[in-house]
């Protein structure tokens, strides 16, 4: 898959778990970045399957940016791993249908324990979209958020700056 992705992120409200009551699907996620510069070079192992994924930079606030992705052999991701550098994030992703789309939740854990956010995947950025009860105030574009950031700032050391709901 490639071209561009138009994506709005999410914090999930945490009381009940009611998005886990909700999904249709979880999976195990692990991933880490290769260093790179001008693109993010992410590899993804998500259960029995891996890929190879390379995200352009936004230039509307994180809102959209050109995505590759092609899937990879797990003996490849494997050896692919050993070249991220700054660990790996470890996460549950529940997939929860809104309407036309889906939700994707992710519940993290590691250094990350605590934080999960939801986000949606639009064909165009103007979509309009049905946001599930559990979501809450949209994180679309801040940094603090995006996977590769909290490798180097996990929300171990910054959720006290969270609303109670969210951490």
């Amino acid at each position: 898959m490639s071209g561009l992705e138009i994506e709005r992120k999410f914090l999930v409200k945490k009381k009940g778990d009611t998005y886990k009551s909700a999904a249709f699907s979880c999976s195990h996620i692990q991933q880490g970045y290769i260093p790179a510069d001008n693109a993010t070079v992410r590899i993804r192992r998500r259960d029995d399957q891996a890929f190879l994924t390379i995200k352009g930079k936004s230039a509307d606030g994180g809102l959209s940016r050109y995505e590759f992705e092609k899937e990879i052999t797990l003996d490849e991701a494997t050896e692919l791993l050993k070249l991220c550098r700054g660990g790996l994030i470890d996460k549950h992703r529940y997939l929860v249908r809104s309407g036309d789309l889906v939700f994707e939740v992710d519940e993290f854990h590691g250094d990350n324990d605590g934080l999960v956010m939801a986000e949606v995947e639009l064909p165009t950025a103007d979509t309009p979209f049905v946001k599930p009860d559990f979501i809450g105030p949209e994180v679309t574009g801040d940094r603090r958020f995006y996977n590769k950031h909290m490798l180097k700032e996990p929300f171990a050391l910054w959720r006290h700056t969270l609303p109670e709901e969210y951490r």
